[in-house]
């Protein structure tokens, strides 16, 4: 398998259970180099779930490494959305609390496809098709990987694994586009998508230097000169106070809110203030844009 193994050093591994997770904790385990702490999160959403916990927390103590389990109470109802975020939050108090570098999580090729057509159908533009990609914070081994070696390396090496019911439920978008697209792909339009999602990275990296020029123009981080900004083209703005709002820590607004916000930093009244995310809002000056916020 094209596995791309993270340099050696501490990090906090990801582990829910299921067949992805447990290859890739088979392998990085192989690896002298890693010092691994593995991380496992009842999400409390399945009637079974304690039964991943005891599967992970037996196989960690079996190859000899640090296990950290804990238990949130998010209840059948909850969203994807809901499930990341608490998911996220434990994964990064672990690898603060263990000096880790960096969390290791089990996404793979077909996760990749699956995303990159979940936000082009979410509207997400440019950077959500490339959204799943390995960072200094969290790393992704197995991106080249597809399912279905994956499954087949579990086979190969005797490896137990437990099936998430959840995932066979087609209310959550994501396990309809998996279902309905994704797996329905053959081999050349996989490599063809593959192929697009690759060069969109490339052209993103591009845009992001050329982007983060424009905002080092201006005369503080915090504030976009107002008419500089209002004489861009409509797509232009967009994309720059996507990147500035981003240099500033504001993340997860969703396409919407971004289109909301470029027509308010345009029109609005000078003085008026316009909600950015929970905690954030943008402020519209008559010479300036600013953020207002916890941090500020």
């Amino acid at each position: 398998m094209d596995v791309v193994l993270p340099k050696a050093g501490r990090y906090v591994v990801a582990v829910s259970g299921g067949v992805d997770s447990m290859v890739l904790l088979d392998i990085l385990s192989k690896q002298p180099k890693l010092e691994l702490t593995v991380a496992h999160l009842d999400h409390g959403i399945r009637d079974d779930s304690s039964e991943d916990a005891e599967l992970v927390k037996q196989v960690s103590n079996r190859l000899g490494l640090g296990f950290v389990g804990d238990k949130a109470k998010l209840g059948k109802q909850a969203s994807e959305a809901q499930a990341r975020e608490v998911r996220y939050k434990f994964l990064r108090k672990v690898t603060k609390d263990t000096s880790s570098e960096a969390i290791i999580t089990a996404h793979h090729q077909d996760d990749v496809i699956e995303t990159a057509l979940l936000n082009m159908l979410r509207g997400t533009g440019r950077k959500g098709i490339t959204s799943l990609a390995s960072g200094p914070d969290i790393v992704r081994p197995l991106l080249s990987v597809p399912k279905a070696d994956i499954v087949s390396y579990a086979q190969e090496h005797g490896l137990k694994w437990h099936e998430d019911s959840t995932n066979l439920d087609q209310n959550y978008m994501r396990n309809y586009v998996r279902h309905n697209y994704v797996a329905k792909l053959d081999q050349g339009s996989r490599n063809d998508l593959l192929e697009i999602i690759n060069d969109m990275q490339k052209t993103n990296a591009e845009l992001d230097t050329l982007l983060v020029k424009y905002i080092d123009n201006q005369p503080g981080k915090d504030s976009l000169d107002r008419s500089w900004f209002n004489h861009l083209p409509h797509n232009v703005a967009r994309e720059v106070l996507a990147t500035w709002l981003r240099s500033n820590k504001v993340r997860n607004f969703d396409s919407k809110t971004l289109e909301r916000l470029v027509v308010a930093a345009k029109t609005g009244h000078a003085g008026k203030t316009f909600p950015v995310i929970s905690g954030y809002n943008m402020v519209v000056n008559k010479d300036n844009l600013a953020l207002s916020g916890p941090e500020r």
